[in-house]
């Protein structure tokens, strides 16, 4: 007896194809997805006919030609039968291999297992920036370091992704590279994007991360114990201060100014230090070179290594670049940690640790445990990116966009918002603002996502919750166009005046 579903007049036909409803693929993609999805499911059982080409056809209200080239696709794949002068069947052995049915749980005679007892961390219960999941949905989106389809290079990106599925592509970066990463990519890193921030580095030198943050713990993992004295910039990147967090009792808070990081006593306590010297997260200012340079005699003093994480290096408005850290680093004392992805695309994943090759060895080694090596396909794409001149044009359009949108935003926040102080800040894709000494911006955060605008309240960046100030914003700019940062700002500021005590 056939499935109802093959039988029906239409109704579930077209419901399903409607739950196959993306624009990402095409009409025939559609329709096969809902078959498959149909015969794997259970709905279409082996054996049973599925409609005719032109009966499916006229009830999706589409062409013909498109259900037949999905039929002959769905055959040459094994999941239909053609029989002549019968139609297209379910294939009797598309489900062996499977177990038919969900068996029953039986009620259990022992006690459940009980996992808090088992769990050495929480970490869902570290403070973490946290965005709405609707954010890109936002009028205002004042977020940090989120994709912008304004600014996504969409043809070059896939231009790349088409090149690294040639055959020759295919067989470098198909196989299992186990501890390695793709050769191309350490090649466009070591001479394209590092001579950019003064770093010169050998092949053996450099590590491919999934992201900056994989590269921090990796280095957390390696490198800490539950006796290690981490000293992280305060305010400063929470990730960061999670992470070590999970791995030592001393994450010791190092005061920043209007120079960077501060240099106090403190500095000689500690085995690490962690700080974003270009543009410091969360207050946007930029290390001087005299602190710089006051910070490598620090750590040489007390026997210390720098970790430093240089996550916006290109995004000055105005200024030469200040050479990185680890360019001035005579000593091998700074690990450094960048970001490929982060500047355009945050969902691709594609960070990098440049460090000595003994330590670069242990990391490869360790993430071989973790996931082997990122995706080999997508650190292909990406130096090809980058070797034909796209991830350089990226930066340049990038910054002169984010220069527009700092320039509209600090003038929008003088006319409508005068009470809020703005830590000046000469490039990046966010600044900090203070509030007045009344505001709780966590509250202020809830009542301005009613009004549609999306921003980031600053106490999660203070290692202490307790006595962290509640007055400070974060606001990106990099998923916001120019056109409306005015009017959000206008808006932000309404909500800001209806919570005046």
């Amino acid at each position: 007896m056939s499935s109802p579903i093959a039988t029906s007049k239409g109704v579930l036909w077209d419901r399903l194809f409607q739950q196959e409803n993306s624009s990402a693929v095409s009409l025939q993609s559609r329709v096969r997805q809902m078959l498959i999805s149909a015969i794997l499911s259970g709905h279409l059982p082996p054996g049973s006919p599925v409609p005719s080409s032109r009966l499916l056809a006229d009830q999706l209200q589409i062409a013909r030609n498109t259900v037949v080239f999905a039929y002959q696709q769905l055959v040459s794949e094994g999941y239909l039968v053609s029989r002549e002068r019968s139609g297209h069947f379910v294939c009797d052995e598309v489900l062996k291999g499977r177990l038919d049915t969900q068996p029953e749980r039986a009620a259990s005679q022992t006690a459940t297992a009980q996992w808090d007892a088992r769990m050495r961390l929480r970490p869902s219960r570290q403070r973490n920036i946290t965005k709405p999941p609707n954010w890109q949905k936002m009028d205002y989106p004042f977020v940090y370091g989120q994709f912008d389809p304004e600014l996504f290079p969409t043809a070059e990106w896939r231009e790349c992704c088409t090149k690294a599925l040639s055959v020759l592509d295919i067989r470098s970066w198909a196989p299992d590279l186990i501890t390695h990463d793709d050769p191309a990519l350490i090649e466009e890193i070591r001479t394209q994007v590092l001579p950019r921030r003064g770093v010169w580095a050998s092949a053996d030198e450099i590590v491919v991360t999934v992201g900056a943050q994989h590269a921090l713990y990796l280095l957390a993992d390696l490198l800490m114990h539950h006796g290690t004295v981490v000293g992280v910039e305060d305010p400063g990147y929470p990730d960061a201060r999670n992470i070590f967090l999970n791995h030592t009792r001393h994450v010791l808070p190092l005061p920043v100014d209007s120079d960077g990081l501060c240099l106090g006593t403190e500095i000689s306590g500690c085995d690490y230090i962690f700080t974003t010297p270009s543009h410091q997260c969360p207050t946007g200012v930029t290390m001087t070179m005299a602190r710089r340079q006051e910070l490598l005699q620090r750590a040489i003093q007390a026997d210390c290594i720098i970790i430093e994480d240089d996550f916006e290096i290109d995004n000055r408005y105005a200024d030469a670049p200040i050479p990185a850290l680890k360019s001035l680093d005579q000593d091998g004392r700074v690990i450094y940690v960048g970001s490929l992805s982060k500047s355009f695309a945050p969902g691709l994943r594609i960070g990098y640790v440049v460090a000595p090759p003994a330590l670069t060895l242990e990391l490869r080694a360790l993430r071989r445990l973790m996931l082997r090596h990122p995706s080999a396909y997508i650190q292909r794409a990406f130096a090809l990116f980058i070797s034909l001149g796209h991830h350089h044009s990226l930066l340049r359009k990038q910054s002169e966009a984010y220069q527009e949108r700092s320039g509209v935003l600090q003038a929008a926040l003088a006319s409508h918002m005068p009470e809020f102080t703005l830590t000046p800040h000469s490039g990046g894709s966010s600044c900090w603002l203070r509030g007045p000494e009344w505001l709780d911006t966590e509250e202020l955060a809830a009542h301005a996502l009613q009004a549609g605008v999306v921003i980031e309240p600053g106490k999660v960046f203070f290692a202490d919750e307790t006595r962290a100030p509640g007055n400070y914003i974060r606001m990106g700019y990099t998923s916001i166009p120019a056109s409306r940062i005015g009017s959000g700002i206008e808006r932000l500021s309404q909500v800001a005046r209806s919570l005046a005590r």
